[in-house]
């Protein structure tokens, strides 16, 4: 008897949705921390006049499939029925057997058969031909609301542009900010301004500047832990920092290495990509040369290593940082930069317990941090986020952001005691006259205006500066 059949699905659906039963979904699923891509879901999920289908894209283990309960909670909450509400995750092997098709068929028939229902599906990747699937469903039942969490950013979105473009949303979900790790741990900065911008301290008085950091600077250990234990929930909870390290490299990323990425793509040679994986560890934040990396994975050509680095980027392990024509809206071809996605990640891979002691290694992983950072911060935006070098000299700007809203914004990360900055420096010589020209510097009390000249230089805390970007991001929710 085949095992995919109408009992089978039916039993692992009442499984996966014990709201039907008791009307509540359990305390342990609704986490109390709202991120902020569940108001970013929530807000595209009710919205009253577009409907679109949610996509959260992101690593494993950053809260994906935590939003989607937090988002059945609410509707729960919200008098939604509970046999209204269908949870599946495609990653169990009895639902890789089938289809979309075939499991809603039996949900229909056997649990709930009214029109106005939510959908939640988890690791929609797994299932067959999914996208064709997810198109048809929205097109068909006008009052179904679907979200969906998918691993695999690039296909996720390929598929987007082939089958649903207009009807869905993606919304990413990086790793935890240092703005919310700090929320989960129950660190609060009491007192900031509402309006406050960290791009835009300069405009403030000395007075205010200094009243601002005085209070931010209770968040300089923290961050330390932050860059070492890195944003993962669960793994931030944990008060066995060594232990977390071990789980996140065990259950993340060598899950994504050996599973996900091998089911999703085909990879046979699984030894190949932990190889090239392991070389972006060792050089995260440097310029990549594809053809060196080629020399030292030998047997894999270039064309493999190429292909290989696109998968990581795909499975949210690494950012590819481009190469900008500082002044232009032009991306670069050349060389590009790599960061490994969550600064632990690289840290578990190279089994660095403690880098406290290590100005370079913390270096490293403070640049990554603000890379991400950033990159989240500017996501849903229009917006190039890469990396300038150049000029007689080739000088070098860690992190460049170019948008037709603002001008440039030119960030160089200091993460060190002494951290200075020369007239001759990049940052300096393609400076704007006014501001944003950022520094991000290491010390609690290492802030304010530089002049050079007319051009001027505002640096800024790193743990201040990541914690302000995310408390924007919270005064937009409020």
């Amino acid at each position: 008897m085949s095992i995919v059949n109408t009992e089978n699905i039916l039993n692992l659906l009442f499984s996966y949705n014990p709201w039907w039963q008791t009307g509540i979904i359990k305390k342990e699923f609704d986490k109390p921390m709202r991120r902020f891509a569940y108001y970013e879901a929530e807000h595209t999920l009710m919205h009253p006049d577009i409907r679109r289908t949610v996509i959260l894209c992101g690593a494993r283990r950053t809260g994906k499939t935590t939003v989607m309960y937090q988002l059945i909670n609410s509707l729960l909450n919200s008098g939604v029925p509970q046999k209204n509400i269908l949870f599946i995750s495609f990653d169990h092997p009895l639902l890789k057997l089938c289809t979309i098709e075939a499991v809603m068929e039996i949900y229909r028939t056997n649990v709930s058969s009214d029109e106005n229902i939510f959908c939640f599906f988890d690791e929609i990747q797994y299932a067959t031909d999914w996208n064709n699937w997810l198109k048809i469903l929205y097109d068909t039942n006008p009052n179904m609301h679907i979200v969906a969490t998918g691993s695999a950013s690039p296909v996720i979105t390929d598929k987007v542009s082939e089958s649903g473009l207009g009807r869905w949303r993606i919304i990413h979900v990086p790793t935890l900010s240092f703005f919310e790790y700090c929320e989960l741990l129950g660190i609060n900065v009491n007192g900031l301004p509402s309006n406050i911008k960290p791009t835009q301290m300069y405009l403030r008085s000395l007075q205010e500047q200094t009243d601002i950091f005085n209070k931010l600077s209770m968040l300089q250990v923290h961050f330390i832990r932050y860059l070492q234990v890195g944003g993962f929930p669960e793994l931030a909870l944990s008060s066995d920092d060594i232990y977390a390290q071990r789980t996140l490299r065990e259950d993340i990323v060598d899950k994504a290495l050996k599973r996900d990425l091998p089911a999703i793509y085909g990879i046979r040679n699984i030894n190949d990509i932990e190889k090239i994986f392991l070389y972006l560890c060792y050089n995260s934040s440097n310029i990549i040369n594809v053809q060196t990396i080629t020399k030292e994975m030998e047997g894999v050509s270039r064309n493999t290593v190429e292909k290989y680095i696109d998968y990581l980027e795909s499975a949210n392990l690494i950012y590819i940082s481009p190469l900008l024509n500082v002044g232009t809206k032009q991306i670069l071809k050349a060389q590009n930069k790599i960061y490994i996605a969550d600064a632990a990640m690289r840290n578990a891979v190279l089994m660095k317990d403690d880098i406290t002691d290590q100005p370079d290694e913390l270096g490293i992983v403070a640049e990554t941090a603000v890379y991400k950072h950033i990159k989240a911060f500017y996501y849903d935006d229009a917006t190039n986020i890469g990396y300038y070098r150049g000029g007689n000299k080739n000088k070098e700007i860690d992190i460049v952001v170019q948008s037709e809203r603002f001008r440039p914004i030119l960030i160089e990360v200091k993460y060190r005691d002494q951290a200075k900055i020369n007239e001759t420096d990049a940052i300096v010589e393609l400076a704007n006259e006014n501001y944003p020209n950022l520094v991000i510097t290491k010390r609690a009390n290492d802030f304010g205006e530089c002049k050079y000249g007319t051009k001027r230089i505002y640096r800024i805390p790193a743990p201040a500066f990541l914690y302000l970007l995310g408390f924007v991001e919270q005064q937009k929710n409020k």
